[in-house]
């Protein structure tokens, strides 16, 4: 008998797990895939560490979090600076005075914010009801036009006009000269890869791959006093209010023959001519000097059946059935739902384990 069956091997799992087997208790983590991590995974090809779910940056701001994973990996010191293409034209991100010099030739932030000014009353006044107009209000038209709409009708499938304000309502925007993306305190990749943090986690915990928790649920729960489930919240309750709705992605990875392709690890492809978002090219995650390079392509598209989960759609429409299945998961006394799938919300990867660990937390004292 396991004190807990642990569904799911992502970060939210493995740091549960991982805390539950310091405090004593007998766990067992199952995992769908033939792999461990989730979506931190990554393939090692051509000695470079390759992010197979798409590309992953640390940041945080809370020290404990961050102290947290260093105890069991080293983390670098990379920055996430990308750029964009749109039109041609090379420009930086976040959206800072170089991106305003690229497009405007103005040199000082007074210039800048004026034109930004002068731009973003189009909706002045009026408080933005979807996200061109939550966009334009912050930026301008100019900047949302150009480096804003298309980009992001792909990644969602949908007009900016019918997307919820709230997606890009903390959109970065600086009038200094930092191409740094996160205005987080602490950043960087773990040296050797991800799967050394995952590996360290579940260092001495029963784990087993390839297992469909549902192709035998009461098998599992049967096992342990509580069931830890990190999968979609929807499929444990057989969807019985219907499916909530995810964006999901697909991958195009290429060893090239030389050791540069792009000379940046990310760079967005505005346009619309271009299917795929972005280029990842991992070896710079890694400040990597590897005689070739892989690169990877992302194409966004709707969840249909047997795609992964990325990102959930929380609009109006889905929040309003995600609170019906979650209202359920409240009535479980075994079962603990955990994590972006089974709580349908996004999270940055600091905020998953914090999460864990929090949840834990609360788990050691109810049982004291």
């Amino acid at each position: 008998m396991f004190d807990y069956i642990i569904v799911g091997s992502g970060l939210y799992g493995s740091v549960f797990a991982h805390e539950a087997k310091k405090a004593g208790k007998k766990v067992k983590v199952i995992e769908k895939r033939s792999h461990l991590g989730g979506n931190v995974y990554c393939d090692n090809i051509e000695g470079i560490n390759v992010h197979k779910y798409g590309a992953h940056i640390f940041h945080t701001n809370d020290k404990e979090i961050w102290d947290y994973v260093n105890s069991f990996v080293e983390f670098n010191r990379y920055t996430n600076a990308p750029i964009a293409l749109s039109k041609g034209k090379i420009y930086n991100l976040p959206f800072n005075m170089n991106t305003f010099n690229q497009l405007w030739g103005v040199i000082t932030p007074q210039q800048a914010r004026q034109i930004i000014t002068e731009q973003s009353q189009e909706y002045s006044g009026n408080k933005p009801s979807n996200l061109e107009e939550q966009a334009i209000s912050l930026v301008g038209r100019d900047i949302f036009e150009t480096l804003i709409k298309e980009y992001t009708e792909k990644q969602w499938g949908r007009p900016c006009n019918k997307l919820p304000a709230f997606i890009i309502r903390r959109l970065p925007v600086r009038f200094s000269y930092d191409n740094n993306y996160f205005n987080d305190r602490y950043q960087g990749i773990p040296i050797g890869g991800y799967n050394k943090l995952i590996d360290s986690l579940l260092d001495g915990i029963d784990v087993e791959t390839q297992v469909d928790y549902f192709d035998n649920k009461s098998h599992w729960d049967s096992l342990a006093q509580r069931v830890v489930y990190t999968g979609p919240i929807d499929r444990y309750y057989e969807y019985i209010y219907g499916p909530l709705d995810y964006r999901s992605l697909r991958f195009e990875t290429e060893t090239l023959d030389i050791d540069n392709f792009q000379g940046n690890a990310v760079v967005n492809y505005i346009d619309k001519e271009y299917d795929f978002t972005r280029i990842i090219e991992h070896k710079f995650f890694e400040f990597g000097d590897q005689p070739k390079t892989v690169i990877t392509r992302e194409y966004p598209k709707e969840f249909s059946e047997g795609d992964e989960y990325y990102y959930p759609v929380n609009d109006d429409k889905n929040m309003i059935t995600y609170k019906k299945y979650q209202e359920l998961s409240k009535t479980e006394q075994k079962v603990i739902f955990g994590g972006r799938l089974a709580e349908y919300k996004y999270y940055d990867m600091h905020q998953v384990i914090k999460s864990a660990l929090h949840t834990f937390r609360k788990e050691v004292c109810s049982g004291e």
